[in-house]
């Protein structure tokens, strides 16, 4: 079912200027998916999505961290023992140290094999154009979740 007009207007991302559904993933350090969220407008930013989604908790509580892109800034308060790690941003007033180039340079490389599990999600077409509303896009992420599994496991 295409959904047009009004009914829609909650799945446009002005950031992104189309349409769509926002969802976060989880991967192992070796790229592959381990837990998809439920779809939500693609309005949703990356911090209410995961605050909605209680990811830090779940992660404080299974003794686990996360590298995230810098969507997930302020996420994280507790700067003695961070759950979430973000790189750093620079701007006009503020530019980066060599060390947190450095530290950009870093995380970029242990973020690499996340973006591959998210490439291998998205190399299943059906992704591109679904204008559906969320709670039926998550049942079909979470069936795309197990097809690639068995996809990329065999």
């Amino acid at each position: 079912m295409r959904r047009t007009g009004k009914a829609d207007r909650r799945n446009y991302s002005g950031k992104h200027r189309h349409h769509g559904l926002h969802f976060l993933a989880l991967t192992d350090e070796k790229g592959r998916l381990i837990w998809i969220s439920a779809a939500r407008p693609g309005r949703t930013h990356d911090n209410t999505a995961a605050r909605h989604d209680h990811i830090l908790a779940h992660l404080r509580a299974a003794g686990l961290g996360a590298l995230a892109d810098l969507g997930f800034r302020g996420l994280d308060k507790d700067v003695h023992d961070p759950v979430i790690v973000t790189g750093f941003t620079a701007t006009r007033a503020h530019k980066l140290t060599p060390g947190q180039k450095t530290a950009n340079r870093v995380l970029a490389t242990g973020r690499a094999p996340v973006e591959h599990g998210f490439a291998h999600l998205k190399n299943w077409r059906t992704l591109t154009k679904l204008r559906t509303d969320p709670a039926r896009a998550t049942h079909l992420l979470r069936a795309l979740l197990v097809l690639t599994h068995l996809e990329v496991n065999r």
